[in-house]
């Protein structure tokens, strides 16, 4: 007898629709899958026959092949589990054949008979081409707010037989709409002082400008960039269901209600590989940081520490919003429009511009050199942090909250909607011409600026971004004037390192 089911496979974040054959026919015992699996698939081998003797269910005793089409296709994970098993329940007639007409099925199966969730289910029930969709019950929650009612949740494979032979009714899993906890965010009005800092990164928060901090130990850097998530409005619904794949497709945790609200907060180790920052690795090509950052923060604490190549990589995603992974065994396109936030010492150990510097000269040039000229040019916000001020520590009165904030940087973030970009940051030359024009002024500083080498034809238009950003955060007028456009350069100004004193 021969069953098909539909079903399907990851390849990157995306799905894969496959179909999954199965031939039971006369012969010697055996159980053979084809058509491209991983190690984790053929492993079901075992974990199918366990669950549905579990299930109480009857094992055939004769030749079982399992075909993966299509061959061309890698299959990955252990979503192909479920499948499987109700494709040689019904070619062995233990179900009928025609009760799996427009019903597709994904999940992992444990050795009871569970239905287990599986990494990437959002992608996968998108991928399959059937009216309904047989998940596990976990992934209930998930998936019936995307899906509209596509899936029906199941919690065991003796569950879903029943239901498929007409004997049980389809089981009720799930209740009403689960809410998630309130975020708790630091907030802002923790940081005591250091307010040129605060305003830079409001600035950086407003228009989705990527910014360095560049200071001594104790100065507050990672504080600072930790609260940068709290002045960030919530997810749209796109960007919701976005950041939601990629997370599912990762393998991550998700909220109670299934979707992520929040922007995510990533920040990697310093001995992040490549592949953990950009995606891939082998088998399945697996999103990066960068990608699981996207419509988020990025954080990249002591940068310096980071491997030249590996922060290298980031330059084109830094620039296009979108990681392009490549393998010998095909090609990936992941998102990463993210806002990144670095923090670095000016030197290795730390007290770099003071006397108490204990680097020689070359030492310092050597860190400096750790981050990159063209990597540098493609970060908008810079800011040289101090240590904070004795009296602010001790005696500093009310400090402005994030929730305050907050609701500056969302009303700039609603002028550049209104623009036609999500920031500040992505309006492009025409939208700039148009929203961002400079007065004779401000032309003057810019063309100084271009003449004398401080500028490049790329910082040209951050500097236009990033002085429309500041002008929306004043008042929001029309042009960019004269005090705008040489803010907007003196954050661009590239901080001193510790190889640029003797």
């Amino acid at each position: 007898m021969l069953a098909t089911v539909r079903s399907a496979t990851l390849s990157g974040i995306l799905g894969r629709p496959v179909q999954v054959e199965v031939h039971v026919a006369n012969g010697l015992p055996g159980f053979t899958i084809v058509g491209l699996p991983d190690l984790s698939c053929r492993e079901a081998r075992d974990r199918v026959r366990a669950a549905i003797l579990s299930s109480e269910l009857e094992w055939p005793m004769r030749r079982i092949t399992v075909n993966l089409a299509p061959g061309d296709v890698p299959k990955v994970g252990a979503g192909l589990d479920l499948p499987i098993a109700v494709g040689i329940l019904a070619a062995s007639d233990q179900i009928a054949s025609d009760s799996l007409d427009g019903l597709g099925l994904v999940g992992e199966l444990g050795l009871d008979g569970s239905i287990r969730p599986v990494p990437g289910v959002f992608s996968l029930v998108d991928a399959i081409e059937a009216p309904t969709v047989v998940v596990a019950g976990a992934d209930a929650q998930i998936t019936s707010i995307i899906t509209s009612g596509r899936v029906r949740p199941v919690d065991t494979l003796q569950n879903l037989s029943a239901a498929l032979n007409g004997s049980a009714p389809w089981p009720e899993i799930g209740g009403g709409i689960v809410e998630d906890e309130p975020p708790c965010d630091p907030d802002l009005a923790d940081v005591k002082g250091q307010q040129a800092a605060k305003w830079a990164l409001e600035v950086a928060a407003a228009g989705g400008h990527h910014s360095l901090l560049v200071g001594p130990p104790g100065a507050g850097k990672t504080m600072l960039a930790r609260r940068l998530p709290g002045l960030l409005p919530d997810l749209t619904d796109h960007q919701s269901h976005e950041v939601t794949r990629l997370h599912s497709a990762a393998g991550c945790r998700l909220p109670p209600s299934g979707l992520i609200r929040r922007p995510p907060w990533r920040a990697p180790h310093h001995s992040a590989s490549m592949a953990a920052l950009v995606g891939g690795g082998t088998g399945r090509s697996r999103p990066g940081e960068v990608s699981m950052a996207s419509n988020g923060v990025l954080f990249l604490d002591e940068i310096g520490e980071f491997a030249p190549s590996v922060l290298d990589a980031l330059r084109q995603p830094l620039e296009e919003g979108v990681v392009r992974v490549a393998r010998s065994g095909g090609s990936d396109e992941h998102p990463a429009r993210l806002l990144l936030v670095a923090a670095m010492n000016p030197c290795p150990c730390g007290e770099g511009g003071s006397i108490a510097c204990r680097c020689p000269p070359p030492a310092r040039a050597r860190y400096a050199r750790r981050v990159s000229g063209p990597l540098l040019d493609r970060i908008d916000v810079m800011v040289q942090i101090g240590r904070p001020d004795p009296v602010a520590l001790l005696d500093g009165g009310r400090e402005e909250s994030s929730t305050e904030v907050a609701l500056r940087v969302a009303e700039v973030r609603e002028l550049a909607r209104r623009r036609g970009a999500s920031t500040n940051a992505e309006l492009t030359d025409a939208q700039l011409d148009e929203y961002a024009p400079l007065d004779p002024a401000a032309r003057g500083v810019v063309r100084e600026a271009l003449v004398s080498g401080r500028l490049s034809g790329r910082g040209l238009r951050r500097i236009r971004c990033v002085a429309r950003t500041i002008r929306d955060l004043d008042d929001a007028g029309p042009e960019l004037r004269f005090g705008d456009v040489s803010a907007a350069l003196t954050l661009r100004s590239r901080p001193a390192m510790g190889g640029d004193h003797d």
